[in-house]
Parts: structure tokens; sequence; C-alpha cells
């Protein structure tokens, strides 16, 4: 693959990285039904606040979601509607490979485990 096509590539590699974090991966599940608070997302998730403020922080960052202030509170929300047909058709290509991504010895999860190998 030539140098030029690579550095093309390193918008997308930011994205799926933000993605492929359990955590801000579940944020955005969750968010893409609708907005939430953080003490919303730190209940239905069973994370810590400093958890869910840090990934929000990482998915504000890369400019996925943002919120609004309404009193003393703050409402988040995707930010681009685009990244539920994302997530959409990465569920498709999940369901279309059956097991094959979750066996990858380098991403996925080893027999038996549930928790992930770090690359």
């Amino acid at each position: 693959m030539a140098i030029g096509c690579v550095d093309g590539l390193t918008p997308a590699v930011a994205l799926f990285r933000s993605l492929g974090d359990p955590t801000r991966l579940a944020i955005l599940r969750r968010i893409a039904s609708g907005e939430a608070r953080v003490v919303d997302l730190t209940g239905e998730l069973g994370l810590a606040q400093s958890t869910v403020s840090k990934h929000l922080a990482c998915l504000r960052d890369c400019g996925l979601v943002d919120y609004r202030v309404e009193g003393r509170q703050s409402f988040y929300a995707l930010t681009r509607p685009e990244l539920l047909d994302l997530l959409r058709s990465a569920e498709q290509v999940l369901a279309a490979t059956g097991a094959a991504v979750a066996l990858c010895p380098v991403y996925g999860t080893p027999a038996g485990s549930a928790t992930q190998r770090k690359a």
C-alpha cells in the first residue's frame, strides 16, 4: 500500500479507535436512543461518574457527541445521525461474519473469557 493511502486513512483510524472502547461504545449505543445526563449513564451502565465523564470528553473531542445545558444539567446527544447508520452497519457485518471477529486471535476475546486482548 502506498504511503499516501495510509495517510488518508488516519481520520478513519481515529474514528474506529474511538468506537473500539467498550465503554465509549456502550455510551454511544445508549445516547443513540435519546439524550442522557451523566447521572443517567452512570446508573444505566453501572459505571463511575468519573469514567463516564472521561469517555464523554473523548467522544466530544472526536465530535461524536455534544451537550446542551438546561439549568444545572447537561444533556448529551449524538452530533451526527450518520453514526447510527455506521453502528447498524457494524451490527450487520457482525451478524454476517458470525463468531469470526470474536475469535480473531489479535482483537477477539479468548474462548471462555470476558476480557479483550490488548493489541
